[in-house]
This record gives structure tokens, C-alpha cells and sequence, in this order.
């Protein structure tokens, strides 16, 4: 029943927007999260070529983020097949969401929409480790390292080369400098990506309209974790913003809360409550993303084992939870 009340809001969206839909839900339940990944690529492509070219195709979109490589090759895809692309936000659509909005021709904002910067954190083996896991390493965030040094410029009123020189030298001790080079190297591609995504529709425009958006969204925010009103991204971002009616905003929020109870992502991922009492052993199947339209449904599925280990009576007995498999699946046609 769920899925055929969706399906109806989906073509009442539709109908209200003169557009194709098509839905894209990264999950971000604690303990059974997903992100946006290159592996959506292909799910897409199959429900694109069932849709067929339109003149304008809306991805409804929920993410917390993921890879920064992915919305290029995803927005290009998707703009094979239509004249006009919009993106339709119920909730969050941070960080690589926020660049999937980049390349959209107009980004649909209800009262709760949001985005995010989209500075990265990057890490790889040269990164710091982290203090309290020594198996585990610091992420590094791009803009903290240029702060870092406007910090030693502006407040700290350092501006001859062999000082700031010095600050540079210190930095390299605590982070290697293959870390740094890592840094620097994000750095520019988020800039080179988000330049090309807004390119896609912004040509005709200054370059220093699309020069100002992109400094907005990685330079002058100062949090990773701010988040982004629909207000905020037009007045002050500069994006190409518009306000759904009360009609649509009240199905597309009906539709968000649709994915959320099925996602169940207001409730933590608790292994240990799958295992009934003299249980020793259950496998299980939870979902963790969806991408669907009119004419198929995917789902991103975990299928794992929990085991409950045996210890004396005092103790609390550990659970043990194996991912068996995991991947998009199609559900039907």
C-alpha cells in the first residue's frame, strides 16, 4: 500500500509541475546510513531510458551528501533527456546534493528545504590519526586550512614571506604535507566541478555571478554544517530559487514523509532488538535508499547477519553484525 500511495503522489507532483519526477532518497538513519555514490549512475540511466525525453525532468531529492564526482556525471545524464532540469527539495539536500542543485536550471524550496556548503573534508593515509582511535584518521577540512593561514595574515598580522613561510613549515609538522597536497587538490576540484555545473545553464550570465556562488558556498559560510534556507539561497547565495505553491509544497512533504517512515529514519538501527530473547543468530534485511518513478522502484538493500556471543551472566553479551550484502536492487517494473 505504500508504495502505491507514493506512486500517486508522485503523479499528482507531476501534474503540478508539468515534469517528469523522479525520486532520489539517500537514507540517513543512524547506524544504516547511505550516500550519493557513483553506482547510482546506471539505476538512473535504466529509469531515464523507461521515462523517455521530456521537455522537463524534477528530481525529487533527499541526501545528507557523499561523492563530490558523482552529481556531474548524474546532472549530465539526467539532462540527456530533458530541456529543462529542476531539482524539487522536500528536506536536506547537502553538500554533493547541494552541487546536484548547481546543475539544475531552477531549485524548487519549500519552507523546510535546505543546503549546505559544499567545502569538503577530505581524507586519505597521510591524514592525522585520530587521538582516541589510532585506527581511524583526522579528515582534514579544506576551508580549515585556508583559515588557518588568513588567521596567521589577518588577525595575527603576519605578511612577509619568510613569516608566513614559518606558519606554512609549523602546519607541515602537524599535517603531512601529502595531506596538505590532498587539501589543496580538493580544493580546486569542488571550485572546477561547481563552476562547471552552473555552467550548464548559466552561460549567458557574467562569470562573475557564477564566481560569486561558488565563493558563497565554500568561503563564506564558515561551517560545514550550515544549513541553507530557501531565503538564504536566493537572497544571499544568489541561486536561481523558486517557491512551490501551498498545493505542491503540502504533496511534496506529504511524499518526504512517505520515504520517512518507510526508511525509518527518525529511528536508530538497533541490532541487538532484531535478536528475540533465546535467539543466538537472525539475518535481517533493512533498506537504505530508494530511487524511483512512475515506471520502477530500486532500492539501496542491506542484507547482514547479528549474533549474539556467549559470556557469563554478569557481563552484557555483545552483538556481533555482519553486512552480507549490499547494493541497489530493482523491485519492480
Amino acid at each position: 500500500m505504500e508504495h502505491n500511495q507514493r506512486l500517486n503522489l508522485i503523479s499528482k507532483i507531476e501534474k503540478e509541475l508539468n515534469a517528469a519526477v523522479i525520486c532520489y532518497i539517500t537514507g540517513d538513519r543512524e547506524n544504516l546510513s547511505t550516500r550519493i555514490a557513483p553506482d547510482v549512475i546506471r539505476i538512473f540511466f535504466r529509469h531515464l531510458d523507461q521515462i523517455g525525453h521530456q521537455e522537463n525532468i524534477c528530481l525529487f531529492l533527499y541526501t545528507r551528501g557523499g561523492d563530490v564526482l558523482t552529481p556531474w556525471r548524474l546532472v549530465n545524464l539526467i539532462r540527456e533527456y530533458c530541456n529543462k532540469f529542476s531539482v524539487l527539495l522536500p528536506f536536506r539536500a547537502y553538500s554533493a546534493g547541494t552541487l546536484i542543485c548547481l546543475g539544475a536550471d531552477q531549485i524548487i524550496m519549500g519552507k523546510m528545504s535546505e543546503l549546505s556548503p559544499i567545502d569538503p573534508s577530505v581524507a586519505n593515509a597521510f591524514n592525522p590519526e585520530d587521538p582516541c582511535n589510532k585506527t581511524a584518521k583526522i579528515p582534514v577540512s579544506v576551508e580549515d586550512v585556508s583559515s588557518f593561514l588568513d588567521l596567521a595574515q589577518e588577525k595575527a598580522g603576519l605578511k612577509e614571506d619568510e613569516q608566513m613561510t614559518h606558519v606554512f613549515l609549523r602546519l607541515a609538522k602537524v599535517v603531512h604535507p601529502l595531506a596538505l597536497g590532498n587539501v589543496h587538490r580538493n580544493y580546486s576540484l569542488i571550485r572546477s566541478l561547481a563552476k562547471k555545473l552552473l555552467e550548464l545553464h548559466l552561460e549567458k550570465r557574467e562569470p562573475e555571478h557564477i564566481k560569486e556562488i561558488i565563493d558563497n558556498l565554500t568561503e563564506k559560510l564558515y561551517a560545514h554544517n550550515h544549513m541553507i534556507s530557501r531565503y538564504e539561497a536566493k537572497k544571499y547565495i544568489k541561486l536561481h530559487v523558486i517557491e512551490p505553491s501551498n498545493k505542491l509544497e503540502s504533496l511534496v512533504w506529504e511524499l518526504y514523509e512517505h520515504y520517512e517512515n518507510d526508511l525509518q529514519l527518525t529511528e536508530p538501527f538497533n541490532p541487538s532488538a532484531l535478536l528475540k530473547e533465546h535467539e543466538q543468530q537472525v539475518d535481517f534485511e533493512a533498506t537504505g535508499g530508494i530511487i524511483e518513478s512512475l515506471k520502477q522502484q530500486d532500492a539501496f538493500i542491506f542484507d547482514g547477519r547479528v549474533t549474539r556471543h556467549t559470556r557469563p551472566k554478569q557481563e552484557a553479551p555483545p552483538v556481533k553484525i555482519e553486512i552480507l550484502r549490499q547494493g541497489w536492487k530493482l523491485l519492480n517494473r
